[in-house]
C-alpha cells in the first residue's frame, strides 16, 4: 500500500484508488467500459470552478497592475501587504484567499461590474 500523502493532485490521488477487484469506480476519474469517462463528482466540479475563478482574478490583477504601471512593491504598499504576497496572488497560489484578490482589485479601482465580467461563466455539461 502506498504511503499516505496530502492530496495535492486530486485527479492523481483518485486514479490510484481502484477498488479491490482492479476495476475502477465511476467516481475515480478512470475510463469505464466502452472508453467513456464518468462525470466528475460534484465536489470535483466545484473545485475546478473555484480554481478557474481564482486564476481569472489573479490574471486580471496582474494585467491591471501592469496597465497602471505599478510594481508588485507599489501594489503591496497600497493593500498593506508584501511584494511576495502580491506575487503569490498573481500566480493564483492556493494560500491566497478570494477575499484578498477581490479587495486588491477593488483598491486598484475595479468596479463591481468589471469584477462580474472577470468571473468565468460556469461550464455546461454536454
Amino acid at each position: 500500500m502506498p504511503a499516505e500523502r496530502a492530496p495535492s493532485d486530486t485527479t492523481e490521488t483518485l486514479r490510484e484508488n481502484d477498488d479491490e477487484e482492479g476495476k475502477t469506480s465511476p467516481t475515480r476519474g478512470n475510463r469505464l467500459e466502452g472508453g467513456k469517462r464518468p462525470a466528475l463528482p460534484r465536489s470535483l466540479g466545484s473545485e475546478a470552478a473555484f480554481v478557474d475563478l481564482k486564476l481569472a482574478l489573479a490574471r486580471s490583477l496582474h494585467s491591471r497592475r501592469e496597465r497602471k504601471g505599478l510594481t508588485q512593491n507599489q501594489l503591496a504598499e497600497l493593500i498593506e501587504s508584501s511584494q511576495s504576497r502580491v506575487a503569490k496572488m498573481e500566480a493564483g497560489d492556493r494560500t491566497v484567499s478570494l477575499d484578498l484578490l477581490v479587495r486588491s482589485l477593488l483598491v486598484m479601482g475595479t468596479t463591481k461590474r468589471e469584477l462580474a465580467r472577470i468571473i468565468p461563466a460556469p461550464k455546461r455539461a454536454a
